[in-house]
């Protein structure tokens, strides 16, 4: 499960809430600090008065470099992620109305995984999605400054929570 947030600015009065996605991740070991992931995610939601029906779907490529080993291993990971979104009408003709969109950002967070045993863990990560590392000039995110023109922006977030079954 996921849930997402888009980042809010927070001199603006704005009930944002997040939204929860169920999906799924395949998860490969390359070594035993450094893995990579490919997690799929899906979000459907139907707004009648509109007769529309959203559906939006995250898929992202991971790199993940664990931290320590053990029963319990903290992550960083990083990577790319297309979100697509689409909206069609919930009656009527589909031809006309269907619109499609894929972003395409990057991604970074880090996380904790908490094995149970030797086949199965459990983790949680938070990843920072559509990050920006300013390549507009006229941007200043973090407040200006040295650090401020070091740090990357951000469009929104996401927790995970998840299982993962080895092999």
């Amino acid at each position: 499960m996921a849930w997402i947030r888009s980042d809010v600015n927070h001199d603006e009065v704005i009930d944002e809430d997040s939204v929860r996605f169920i999906g799924g991740q395949i998860r490969l070991g390359l070594s035993q600090r450094m893995g990579v992931e490919v997690s799929l995610d899906r979000h459907s939601e139907s707004f009648e008065l509109l007769n529309q029906k959203v559906k939006e779907t995250p898929i992202q490529a991971s790199l993940l470099l664990k931290l320590a080993g053990g029963g319990f291993q903290p992550y960083l990971l990083g990577g790319p992620g297309w979100y697509k979104r689409s909206v069609s009408p919930i009656e009527g003709p589909a031809d006309e109305l269907d619109v499609s969109t894929t972003e395409f950002g990057w991604h970074a967070g880090g996380g904790l995984e908490v094995l149970a045993g030797r086949h199965f863990g459990i983790h949680a990560d938070y990843r920072y999605t559509f990050l920006d590392f300013n390549d507009d000039d006229d941007q200043e995110i973090g407040g200006g400054g040295v650090v401020g023109r070091l740090l990357p922006g951000y469009k929104g977030s996401m927790w995970t929570v998840g299982a993962t079954v080895y092999f």
